[in-house]
């Protein structure tokens, strides 16, 4: 069990520096977008959810998608503008990863809740951050627009990590740091 564990948080660990590392260049990018062109800003926003859904996917144990948010947060902090704010937002971001997951009891991991995540968050993020783009001030159509392309956005960003997630499986990454029931690992396999 403790080297199971140990195996778990350091899979976690790696995963959660690489994401960091990912997100410092789109941290900087997203900030120019939103000065200038804010709404092709959410085109990129998926890439907040990617290193959460590789670590879910790879290593299908609780919170470990929380776990890499905190980690690829506290990586992005100083390079960000933001600094601890930044881990933060990592953290809001990896919650909708993981919130497929959570709201079963963690009792089975499928695509479909990788994906539900990802909907939702498409769905949240212009809803809570319609202020700050000042999307009332634009028509409907622009508006529905903006939705689709964070929705959008979040599903490739989804669908990338768990792409991601299979080709390191296949690489051997992660084993040591899974634990499921093998009635589970059947049926995910």
């Amino acid at each position: 069990m403790k080297r199971a564990s140990t195996a778990y948080l350091l899979t976690c660990a790696v995963l959660g520096v690489a994401g960091g590392l990912l997100l410092a260049p789109a941290n900087w990018l997203s900030t120019a977008l939103y000065a200038s062109v804010p709404f092709f800003s959410v085109a990129i926003a998926g890439l907040w959810l990617l290193p959460a859904v590789i670590a879910l996917r790879l290593i299908q144990r609780p919170g470990a998608g929380l776990l890499v948010g905190i980690i690829s947060g506290l990586v992005l902090a100083p390079f960000s503008g933001y600094g601890f704010a930044t881990v933060a937002t990592n953290v809001w971001w990896a919650f909708f990863a993981e919130v497929g997951f959570l709201l079963v009891g963690y009792r089975f991991w499928s695509l479909w809740q990788h994906y539900a995540g990802a909907v939702v968050v498409g769905v949240a993020y212009p809803i809570l951050a319609r202020q700050s783009f000042n999307l009332d001030a634009y028509p409907l159509g622009v508006q529905i627009a903006f939705f689709g392309l964070t929705l959008a956005s979040c599903v490739a960003g989804t669908a990338g990590g768990i792409g991601i997630a299979a080709a390191l499986r296949r690489a051997g990454v992660g084993a040591a740091a899974r634990r499921r029931p093998a009635r589970v690992a059947a049926e995910v396999a």
